[in-house]
């Protein structure tokens, strides 16, 4: 705690958001280990164009029914919704049975090979779950979800299946017929398991063991939940789509962008003084979290998001500008100056909490139901207000009180008031 009050906390808070900035901007790479920075970040099919795929049932000896299509549309989506790419267009063809499939390239793309770049949505076959004469006593749309994990008591890497109610009545009878042998995972006739089932299995979970690794269990988690299709499908042909917004779409805005930080920044400088100048740092850091919340995880930035990464940066200029004038209002009430700024940020913390959390819950909603475009909204703009807290009030007030430990920076005028400080 006595660190937190210490005179040089805004020397400390200024070079952590500058080696976070220059994390953001230019990442990391030592030996195997990488963080994107923003040159490597994953922009959207508006931004930076993107593939179109167009996928037909495969061996499948009979029209697929509307249900489905509407299932493998779905699959696809969660799919790529479960790999942040977040700005895609999925469409049926229901005349022709065909789904056609629109996503942004990659941010490390070079090739710009669209064949290549559809190998990202996963595989597209058929599961099955078979007993040892071939029967098929399990489907992939029986499975609800697999995940990878380390048991608790023997840290060994373990597949976690949950079955649907269907699959999980299919997945007991199977069990308790086949107990000391084998149920063989296939894709297509590709084997991939084949676990030897130790007991009947009731309840709806089941788990697949002896795997070896951590990577090799998720390797089988991830076949397995690709798998839960209605029907095998293939990538008839696949095409290059140009950016929507044109290729110089993203230089512009991010001049557009520089240039108005750059004038909010020097308002502030002009207005508040030394409040300005921290704001300014603050709305760095903040900026910096939200690019590293992007590039980190490879999120699709699109244009909604870019909106979402607007408004939370005004959003936290906003929160500055409160936290600057309430100062300066209990200076010219005559407080002291610490006694102004701890005021200050105490009056302005609840209209800044209000404002915030109401963004924070509909950001929420917008990533639990959203999906898309709507998810990369509410995703940047969650992250965006989490860091405004973080930054616009936390980092705020440490290097504001900090400032006012140097006896030559108490002037009432370096923080916007009139007056002689107490």
């Amino acid at each position: 705690m006595q660190f937190l009050r210490s005179k040089y906390m805004f020397f400390v808070v200024a070079l952590l958001t500058a080696g976070l900035m220059l994390l953001a901007v230019f990442g990391l790479h030592i030996g195997n280990f990488e963080i994107k920075g923003a040159g490597l970040m994953r922009y959207g099919i508006d931004i930076r164009g993107g593939v179109e795929a167009t996928y037909e049932p495969k061996d499948l000896d009979r029209t697929p029914t509307d249900s489905e299509l509407e299932s493998a549309k779905a699959i696809i989506e969660t799919r790529m919704d479960a790999a942040n790419i977040t700005d895609r267009d999925v469409t049926i063809d229901k005349e022709n049975s065909k789904i056609i499939v629109r996503f942004p390239w990659k941010s490390d793309e070079a090739d710009f090979d669209p064949q290549k770049a559809v190998s990202e949505l996963g595989q597209t076959a058929k599961l099955t779950f078979r007993d040892p004469s071939g029967n098929v006593v399990l489907e992939g749309t029986d499975v609800a979800k697999t995940t990878a994990q380390l048991t608790p008591q023997t840290a060994q890497p373990i597949v976690l299946l949950e079955l649907s109610s269907e699959g999980a009545k299919k997945f007991a009878d199977a069990t308790g017929k086949l107990v000391g042998q084998k149920i063989s995972i296939y894709m297509d006739e590709t084997l991939i398991s084949d676990p030897v089932v130790e007991e009947k299995i009731t309840g709806g979970t089941a788990n697949i063991t002896n795997l070896g690794t951590l990577e090799t269990a998720k390797a089988l988690s991830d076949q397995i939940n690709s798998g839960a299709l209605p029907f095998s499908l293939i990538a008839k042909n696949s095409n290059i789509i140009s950016p929507i917004l044109g290729s110089n779409a993203l230089s512009t805005m991010v001049l557009a962008g520089q240039v108005a930080f750059g004038l909010v920044c020097l308002f502030m400088l002009l207005y508040y003084r030394l409040p300005g100048l921290v704001a300014c740092i603050a709305l760095l850091l903040q900026v910096a979290g939200q690019l590293l919340a992007l590039s980190v995880p490879q999120f699709t930035l699109t244009l909604p998001g870019i909106a979402g990464v607007i408004l939370s940066i005004g959003m936290g200029v906003d929160a500055n500008v409160i936290v600057s004038e309430r100062i300066k209002e209990e200076l010219n009430a005559g407080k002291t100056l610490w006694g102004a700024i701890d005021a200050g940020f105490d009056k302005a913390f609840s209209s800044v909490f209000d404002g915030n959390i109401t963004v924070i819950i509909v950001a929420i909603i917008l990533i639990i139901f959203g999906s898309g475009a709507m998810l990369s909204f509410g995703y940047t703009l969650l992250t965006g207000v989490i860091m405004n807290f973080v930054a616009g009030v936390t980092a705020s007030r440490l290097m504001i009180r900090s400032l006012s430990d140097f006896s030559k920076l108490r002037k009432p005028q370096y923080f916007g008031a009139k007056g002689a400080v107490k």
